[in-house]
């Protein structure tokens, strides 16, 4: 078996280009959804009420659980912590 390498670990697992895109995607507002939460110093009570989703939800977000949340909740939840999302897309490389 030869040594592959990929761009990403989403490349890796994923099954299809357009699925890696999708959890490189998601991945990255679930970061910076985590970082703004330990920034602010708010609890998962305190997020959850802010971000309009359960405690539960938020435990998920803080656990890293990507294939829970599509990106249409995940640009929900950034707008609701008062982030802004931008987007430019570009030819693959």
């Amino acid at each position: 078996m030869a040594d592959e390498t990929f761009d990403s670990v989403w490349d890796a697992i994923e099954d299809t280009p357009q699925e890696a895109e999708n959890m490189r995607l998601r991945s990255r507002l679930m970061i910076e959804l985590t970082e703004r939460i330990t920034a602010k110093g708010w609890t998962q009570l305190v997020a959850a009420e802010r971000l309009g989703v359960t405690q539960p939800r938020v435990s998920d977000l803080m656990r890293g659980k990507v294939h829970l949340f599509s990106l249409d909740a995940l640009v929900n939840m950034v707008t609701a912590a008062g982030m802004h999302v931008e987007m430019t897309v570009k030819p693959a490389a």
